[in-house]
């Protein structure tokens, strides 16, 4: 049993019934989950996993004061921490008298506060542009069971529907590191004598090239350590992996490596040349992913960030 069915399971056992025998007046208001920081949130934890926070628990969310006061708010918060200490041979973590837990009584407007810097979900430009993905990642991932209100959901999907300019401009950006890391710099490095030099050269290469194919599928990266496990979650996504895991793993000290390395890099990019082509999103018609990424950056209708540094928003 994962994080997800964890928290699920421990929600219909015992938090449901309480939600409904002892406050049936705030089900209209509520929304409840399991969203937010952690591998168990994006299905991705293991045992090994559970060596901190993993724990038998769930998310009620509530609208502001106007809606909901601080008193009901207060007994409903007592209510989930009698709820029992224990499911499915897991033991509830302690709950912290000064905050920071991650399941619990929260406020929509403070989670998403802390998750991406807005109470409401609305971004400035700015905010779109300089957010981690790996934020904007756990903001909308794991599962809401239900959200009667809608406050919760509503500004969820606010998150989630990047806005097409921001889209492009982390597109056009990722597509200039590929070019620069790993078409120009990889044996460049190499022919310089500096070995390290083109495992970072590699390393840029890999990390812009899994940033681009979220953004291709309308997705965000999650955190590094948890990126390779997403790509996995589809066969195009699978087939990636297994060729940026070569470029990772394998060696270059010979030139016979190294160009099998540099070989693989040329594939990647031109698989990645013929997707954007085929979604109409460069005019380019070369080898050459520097090229790809201004013809991207072009499409962007907003003056304002089209002309922004091609790597505004990596």
């Amino acid at each position: 049993m994962n994080g997800l069915e964890l928290s699920r399971g421990y929600f219909e056992a015992y938090g449901k019934p309480m939600l409904e025998n002892e406050f049936a007046d705030l089900l209209p208001f509520l929304a409840v989950g399991s969203v937010g920081s952690g591998s168990d949130r994006f299905g991705f934890d293991d045992e090994i996993s559970r060596d901190h926070d993993f724990e038998p628990g769930f998310c009620i969310f509530l609208p502001g004061e106007d809606v909901v006061d601080r008193r009901r708010a207060f007994l409903l918060e007592r209510a989930y921490a009698k709820l029992p200490k224990e499911f499915e041979g897991v033991k509830r973590q302690p709950l912290s008298p000064v905050g920071g837990n991650r399941n619990g009584v929260l406020r929509t407007a403070e989670f998403y506060q802390a998750a991406v810097g807005s109470p409401t979900g609305e971004l400035s430009v700015q905010s779109w542009l300089t957010l981690p993905d790996s934020a904007l990642a756990e903001a909308v991932n794991g599962e809401v069971f239900f959200d009667n209100y809608g406050e919760f959901t509503a500004i969820r999907q606010k998150i989630a529907d990047m806005p097409e300019d921001v889209r492009l401009k982390r597109i056009a950006g990722n597509l200039l590191l590929m070019a620069q890391s790993g078409q120009y710099n990889f044996l460049r490095c190499l022919q310089h004598g500096e070995p390290e030099a083109a495992s970072l050269a590699c390393v840029e290469f890999v990390t812009a090239t899994i940033k681009v194919f979220f953004a291709l599928h309308q997705r965000y990266m999650p955190y590094y350590k948890w990126s390779f496990r997403a790509l996995r979650q589809t066969d195009e996504g699978k087939a990636l992996a297994d060729k940026l895991s070569f470029l990772l793993t394998s060696d270059h000290r010979s030139e016979d490596e190294a160009m099998r390395k540099y070989g693989m890099i040329e594939e990647i990019a031109g698989e990645f040349i013929t997707v954007l082509q085929d979604r109409g999103l460069t005019k380019a018609i070369c080898g050459d992913l520097e090229k790809h990424a201004y013809s991207v950056n072009d499409r962007i209708t907003d003056g304002t960030v089209r002309n922004l540094h091609i790597l505004a928003a990596v």
